[in-house]
C-alpha cells in the first residue's frame, strides 16, 4: 500500500507560505474510503547486543499481524527511536539492528513517519534525518514538518504535523523522570512554536492532527509536561485539533480534554504501571490507561474515514484493549 504524499518541510519560516497541494493515494483497491495507521513511540531496543528487548520483539510480531489484518498505509514512530543516547552517525549499526531487523514483516514494509524524542537528542539526530536517504521506508525529512493526504474516494482531507518537542522544550532524563528543561535555543524554540501556530490557523483538513514525543498529559512517570501545556496545548484548543499523539511516558493512555484525544503510544520497547499523576489531569479525563508487564508492550492503531477517527489500541500479546471514535473537524 504505497502512499503519495506532499511532504511540507520546516526548514526555514517563510515555508509557512507555501500552498498546501494535496495528492491522491496509491490506493491499489480502487474502492478504499479510509487511511489507516499505526502509532508507536519509544521503541529504540537498547544499545548493547542483542540491540532488541523481549517487549520490542513482541510489539513488532504484534504490529505485524494488524498491520496485515486491519490493513495500515504508514506507521507514525513517535522518537526515543534508539535507546539510550540515539545513533552517532548515519552509518551507525543501530539502524540495522534496531529498525531494519526488527520490524521485518511485508505489512510494515510502509513508510514510517519519524520524530525525534529526547534520547535521541543526546545523540545524533540530524544522522536520523540523512537516514531518510538510505532507506525505502524511512522518512524523517526535517526536526519538524507537515503531512498532508486525501481520503480516497472521499473528499476529505487528514493533516499530521509532526513537532520536535526537545527543541520546544528541552532535554530531560527519561529513566530519572526528570521534566524537560529550558530549550536549548529559544529562538528554534520560538521558530518552531510560530510555524505550528501558523500551520494550525491555515489549516482546513478535516482531520487535523499533532504529534511530537513529550506528552500534553499524562498520568505516568513523567506526567504533563507544562511547556506544552503552556505553548502547544492553547494552540490545539483554538484551532479545533482532532488528536494528539506521543509516546514518552511507557505505557499506552487515552485522555479526552476540551474536545481533543490525547494518545499516549509509548509501550513499543518498555513498560511501566507508574500512575504517580493521576490526580494531575483534569478529572475524568482518563479513559484507558495500561502499562502492566503482562500485555508484552502495545501500540495503536487508526483508521481515519470521512466522518471519524477510530483508534484502537492494542496490547502485543493479542488482543485488543480499548476503542473510542473521534468526530471529523466543524
Amino acid at each position: 500500500m504505497a502512499l503519495i504524499l506532499v511532504v511540507v518541510l520546516a526548514v526555514i519560516p517563510a515555508a509557512c507560505c507555501y500552498p498546501t497541494t494535496f495528492q491522491d493515494l496509491d490506493v491499489g483497491r480502487s474502492n478504499r474510503t479510509s487511511i489507516k495507521f499505526l502509532a508507536l513511540g519509544d521503541w529504540g531496543g537498547v544499545p548493547q547486543p542483542p540491540y532488541m528487548t523481549v517487549v520490542q520483539t513482541a510489539t513488532a510480531q504484534e504490529m505485524s499481524k494488524i498491520a496485515h489484518q486491519m490493513g495500515t498505509d504508514f506507521v507514525l514512530a513517535l522518537g526515543d527511536n534508539f535507546y539510550t543516547n540515539g545513533v552517532d552517525s548515519v552509518d551507525s549499526p543501530r539502524f540495522k539492528h534496531t529498525f531494519e531487523d526488527v520490524y521485518t514483516s511485508k505489512s510494515l514494509n510502509v513508510p514510517w513517519y519519524v520524530l525525534a524524542g529526547n534520547h535521541d537528542h543526546k545523540g545524533n539526530v540530524k544522522a536520523q534525518i540523512d537516514y531518510t536517504h538510505k532507506s525505502a521506508r524511512w522518512n524523517f525529512p526535517s526536526y519538524y514538518y507537515e503531512l498532508d493526504f486525501r481520503i480516497p474516494n472521499t473528499d476529505k482531507t487528514l493533516t499530521i504535523i509532526m513537532l520536535d518537542t526537545v527543541i520546544l522544550c528541552g532535554n530531560s532524563l527519561d529513566f530519572a523522570d526528570q521534566k524537560p528543561e529550558s530549550p536549548p535555543n529559544a529562538v528554534e524554540a520560538n521558530r518552531q512554536v510560530t510555524w505550528l501556530q501558523e500551520r494550525l490557523a491555515r489549516s482546513k483538513a478535516d482531520f487535523l492532527l499533532v504529534a511530537g514525543h513529550y506528552p500534553v498529559w499524562s498520568v505516568s512517570a513523567h506526567g504533563p509536561t507544562e511547556c506544552l501545556q503552556q505553548r502547544v496545548r492553547p494552540l490545539l484548543l483554538k484551532h479545533n485539533t482532532t488528536a494528539y499523539f506521543c509516546g514518552h511516558d511507557h505505557n499506552l493512555q487515552y485522555i479526552e480534554e476540551s474536545g481533543v484525544g490525547y494518545v499516549v503510544s509509548g509501550a513499543g520497547n518498555f513498560l511501566d504501571a507508574d500512575i504517580r499523576h493521576w490526580n494531575n489531569v483534569p478529572k475524568g479525563s482518563v479513559k484507558f490507561f495500561t502499562g502492566q508487564a503482562s500485555t508484552l508492550g502495545g501500540f495503536v492503531h487508526a483508521e481515519v474515514t470521512k466522518s471519524q477517527m477510530i483508534l484502537t489500541f492494542y496490547q502485543a500479546k493479542g488482543t485488543s484493549l480499548y476503542r473510542t471514535v473521534l468526530s471529523q473537524r466543524n
